[in-house]
């Protein structure tokens, strides 16, 4: 009988032993969970998942502007031959590497350029650059940028880049050759010009330049040497062009 007790025991231990095992398990596990995710809470707060500039001008998204510009390359040399919109003698030089198929470059068209035409190009205070950076996954890029120097062959550079901007690549070179023929431009010089590759070696001049002074992605800016990435707004450049003005 006392046998018989002692074999029921041991078979109750035994078959409560898993229990308590699977039980543990399934603690430690939601206990381990629980801090993975607290802790990616607070390494997000932290910024440690923070995009890399890359992302940042591709994208458009908003980057703090550093607190004093700090001209690390030769402004100058980076003008080319591009043209200038504004004072040639303005203390302050933007120049802007974009894509006339980019949606940011496009977003800071419409919100951020005339704001700064209006307080600093116009006053005098700053010239505009702008260059080419057609991104490869943008099928009209290359040619519009094409189109804009073609335009700035017969002077009207400015006139191709806004309308471009305005009324869209989508059409092609079939629409770049019309955006021509409503800009009064000699359409056979400017059909010529685009369809023979003129400026192609131009627009990827453009984009080296862009690359070796650090532009990743577009819309990206040198204000007097300080990178600006994305298609920030207005109080960003505001910021950097006053503090490179004092």
């Amino acid at each position: 009988m006392e046998e018989h007790q002692k074999m029921e025991e041991h078979q109750k231990q035994t078959s409560d032993h898993p229990k308590k095992k699977d039980n543990s398990d399934r603690f430690w596990k939601i206990t381990t969970g629980v801090v993975i995710v607290l802790l990616a809470f607070f390494m997000f707060k932290e910024g440690y998942f923070g995009n890399g500039s890359n992302n940042n001008a591709a994208t458009g998204q908003a980057v703090a502007a550093p607190d004093a510009p700090s001209p690390t390359v030769d402004m100058k040399a980076l003008l080319d031959d591009d043209t200038v919109k504004g004072d040639l003698d303005a203390p302050v030089t933007i120049i802007e590497w974009s894509d006339f198929e980019c949606p940011f470059c496009g977003r800071f068209y419409t919100d951020t350029l005339s704001l700064i035409e209006k307080e600093y190009i116009d006053t005098g205070k700053v010239k505009l650059v702008y260059r080419d950076f057609p991104l490869s996954f943008h099928a009209n890029a290359q040619k519009a940028a094409e189109a804009a120097e073609c335009a700035g062959e017969q002077g009207k550079y400015w006139e191709m880049h806004d309308k471009l901007f305005e009324n869209g690549v989508s059409g092609g070179v079939t629409s770049f050759k019309q955006y021509a023929n409503d800009l009064g431009l000699k359409t056979t010089e400017f059909n010529k010009c685009l369809d023979s590759g003129q400026m192609a070696s131009e627009v990827r001049k453009d984009f080296a330049d862009g690359s070796a002074a650090g532009i990743q992605g577009t819309p990206g800016f040198l204000v007097n040497g300080q990178l600006i990435s994305g298609a920030q707004p207005f109080s960003v450049f505001k910021q950097v062009i006053d503090s490179a003005l004092n």
